[in-house]
């Protein structure tokens, strides 16, 4: 029989928020590569900010610009 203790269950618990935050980081910057428009610096900017940012960053997109972006381009 396994006996997990509170440590391993936090561990547990931390990795699959991790898995989680990456992957919400990976499809903030996916579909700011294909769907923002590439006019000006904006494209370029968002990417940067993605990628320095983390998932910060891909939180930051989500409520500032994607809103934005669906407004202006209907995608």
């Amino acid at each position: 029989m396994i006996v997990m203790s509170r440590a391993d269950f936090g561990l547990i618990i931390l990795g699959l928020a991790g898995v989680l935050l990456i992957g919400f980081w990976l499809w903030m910057l996916i579909e700011c590569a294909v769907l923002e428009p590439s006019e000006g610096h904006t494209k370029a900017t968002w990417l940067l900010i993605l990628f320095t940012g983390n998932w910060i960053g891909a939180l930051i997109y989500l409520f500032v610009r994607r809103p934005r972006r669906k407004l202006e381009t209907g995608r």
